[in-house]
């Protein structure tokens, strides 16, 4: 099976940040590590550090890896792959099924990407700064 690079994991752990206790994400999931949305039998009432949040990041990823593998039908570059699992990371392999994006990426329209990358900046209502410069960073990788 195909997996995230480095350059891909650090893109995500950049945008994700590090917290060694649970918070609430915008979007109102209870989240710990880099970005890991806890389960309802998980327990990290303790906190994590940094090797067990990566562990997790690097599980967690696995499930966007295998999203983007199902649903997306062309070759990719690395960092096509790449910004595709940060997309799916973030949002969920659902949100990637149903996108305009998937459309345009399954028929080689690679030029329209950058404005569905866009369309995606969303949470609880808001357009957050943050998954603006996101998907923008995602814009560029999917160029490399």
């Amino acid at each position: 099976m195909r997996h995230i690079t480095q350059n891909g994991l650090d893109l995500i752990k950049r945008f994700e940040g590090f917290s060694r206790t649970v918070y609430f994400c915008p979007a109102g999931y209870p989240t710990i590590g880099y970005g890991h949305v806890v389960k309802p039998y998980e327990n990290f009432s303790a906190g994590i550090d940094e090797a067990q949040a990566e562990e997790l990041l690097r599980q967690d990823a696995v499930i966007a890896e295998r999203a983007v593998l199902r649903l997306i039908n062309v070759p990719l570059t690395d960092g096509q792959f790449d910004a595709l699992v940060s997309f799916t990371y973030n949002l969920g392999g659902g949100a990637l099924q149903r996108s305009t994006l998937r459309r345009k990426i399954n028929r080689e329209e690679h030029a329209d990407v950058p404005e569905q990358f866009m369309r995606w900046v969303w949470a609880g209502g808001r357009k957050l700064k943050g998954l603006i410069r996101r998907r923008e960073a995602e814009t560029e990788i999917y160029a490399l």
